[in-house]
């Protein structure tokens, strides 16, 4: 049996941070302040516009469209080929995400089949060989190697190994 990579979406194969500072600058002719988003990118936006940014979050439609990460399809494919590649996406915090993000991920890895996904409210229940995430709290209890995919909100985390994009992705696993 081959190995398995576990690979969160948001912030690691989709970019929903990106589309929401795009969408911000157009709506309010402004830039978030990246240097508040430790923790949540939510916080580099004015806090008077919190609760604007997680209903927006929270609607129908947002995940449907988000950019996809460069490099992230053909590495993806690659390691579909050489690996058993599961997406898992902690999407019950956000329930008018579920078939956005599963119409979203069939539109842009088509490879992937829908047994390859899982639409969850926590990762503790996957297992594998790695795990790809932005977030600290879906690897802390991950029984394989965990990978820390770097974004905006994590920057100031240490005690990871780190992957900064899908190109040092494609070196680390399509030796």
């Amino acid at each position: 049996m081959s190995q398995r990579i576990i690979i969160d979406m948001d912030e690691v194969i989709a970019d929903p941070m990106g589309d929401m500072i795009e969408w911000y600058r157009k709506e309010y002719g402004t830039e978030p302040d990246k240097s508040k988003m430790i923790g949540s990118w939510v916080l580099g936006f004015p806090e008077e516009h919190h609760q604007l940014i997680w209903d927006r979050l929270k609607g129908p439609g947002f995940f449907r469209d988000l950019p996809v990460m460069e490099d992230s399809v053909e590495v993806l494919k690659a390691l579909n080929d050489q690996y058993e590649v599961f997406i898992v996406s902690a999407a019950m915090e956000f329930p008018n995400s579920l078939k956005d993000k599963y119409d979203w991920l069939m539109e842009h890895f088509p490879f992937f089949t829908w047994k390859q996904l899982a639409l969850t409210g926590s990762k503790d229940l996957v297992f594998g060989d790695f795990m790809i995430d932005d977030h600290v709290k879906n690897l802390k209890g991950f029984k394989g190697k965990p990978y820390l995919y770097t974004s905006q909100h994590n920057l100031g985390v240490t005690g990871y190994d780190r992957i900064n994009n899908w190109k040092e992705a494609a070196d680390i696993f399509l030796k």
